[in-house]
């Protein structure tokens, strides 16, 4: 699919997750057990994010490395029926697509096999700069999980946009490495959003209290903060020397699934900006389509239009 511009350009991880359930046990070797369901999902945050993005009205495009294998072209056909341009991905004949298999035991709780795959060989080598050209805003999501990206690779990605005039922002998975800062810190100067969890922001940043965790970021060098507080809302504060706010979310709504929450509240959040929001405005918003999430199973599922989701607000 071919777009002349795009609203907003997701970089980073594409991930077929594999949902087995029930599974509360691991049948012993050489043995069968029955389940109810294994239904093959998109994930990914760069993924979830760019189908979010698309489903709210926007023109979306994401920018990452699948395999040439089965997967690959499942989560290429499900890019293509959500009218997300996919003409940046890297395809590579050596290494699978990056895949996930989950098991959901009765009570919601869940396990996880992850193969790294194509995520892992994924390198500024695969951008293809027609499409970043093209991008209002360039989100770089999945942080952490890019072996080769992440770093150094991820910096002179985020100068060179910059150097194009986009906006950039970029969000972190969980860092089982614990390098953290030492990964990220050389990219904060070319970040426009930061926009972490409250768990990763403090491991980022060395502290506790969230006004000192935001002006730790801002120090080195980010433009804005934006800080995902799960159930409590999200901490936004738009400049150094702007006030800091903490925007509540819907409490009322029971949570069906969780995953892809974070990316929905990230999409909604640059869709809002992208539609000229201010950042109060911004951040409700994107609450609204993080909530919006995890009413339904899977990534992207539950995620309506822009239209609908202001009805939602109103109401």
């Amino acid at each position: 699919m071919k777009m002349n511009d795009i609203d907003i350009l997701s970089v980073g991880i594409l991930v077929a997750d594999i949902i087995t359930k029930p599974v509360d046990e691991i049948p012993k070797k050489g043995l069968l057990r029955r389940v109810e369901s294994i239904e093959l999902f998109n994930g990914g945050n760069a993924m979830t994010s760019a189908i979010n993005v698309s489903k709210l009205g926007l023109k979306s495009a994401v920018i990452g490395k699948i395999g040439n294998d089965s997967f690959g072209d499942s989560l290429v056909k499900i890019l293509e029926k959500n009218h997300v341009n996919y003409e940046g991905l890297a395809i590579d004949e050596f290494v699978q697509t990056s895949t996930t298999v989950v098991l959901s035991s009765t009570d919601g709780e869940r396990t996880f096999l992850h193969c790294v795959g194509a995520n892992g060989t994924f390198a500024i080598d695969d951008i293809n700069w027609d499409i970043v050209k093209k991008a209002k805003i360039v989100f770089v999501t999945g942080t952490f999980l890019l072996d080769t990206f992440d770093g150094e690779q991820t910096m002179q990605f985020l100068k060179e946009c910059k150097n194009l005039g986009k906006i950039t922002a970029l969000d972190v998975c969980w860092d089982s490495g614990g390098k953290w800062g030492k990964l990220l810190d050389m990219c904060m100067p070319y970040i426009d959003i930061f926009m972490p969890s409250i768990e990763e922001a403090m491991e980022i940043s060395g502290k506790t209290h969230i006004d000192e965790i935001a002006d730790i970021f801002f120090a080195k060098g980010v433009k804005s903060v934006v800080i995902k507080l799960g159930k409590d809302g999200c901490y936004i504060r738009e400049s150094v020397n702007a006030e800091a706010h903490t925007i509540p979310t819907y409490t009322h709504i029971k949570p069906v699934d969780t995953t892809g929450a974070g990316d929905s509240f990230c999409s909604g959040f640059l869709t809002a900006l992208t539609k000229g929001k201010d950042f109060m405005e911004c951040a409700k918003f994107a609450n609204a389509v993080g909530t919006h999430c995890v009413m339904a199973k899977g990534a992207t599922t539950g995620i309506k239009s822009y239209d609908d989701i202001i009805k939602f607000m109103n109401e």
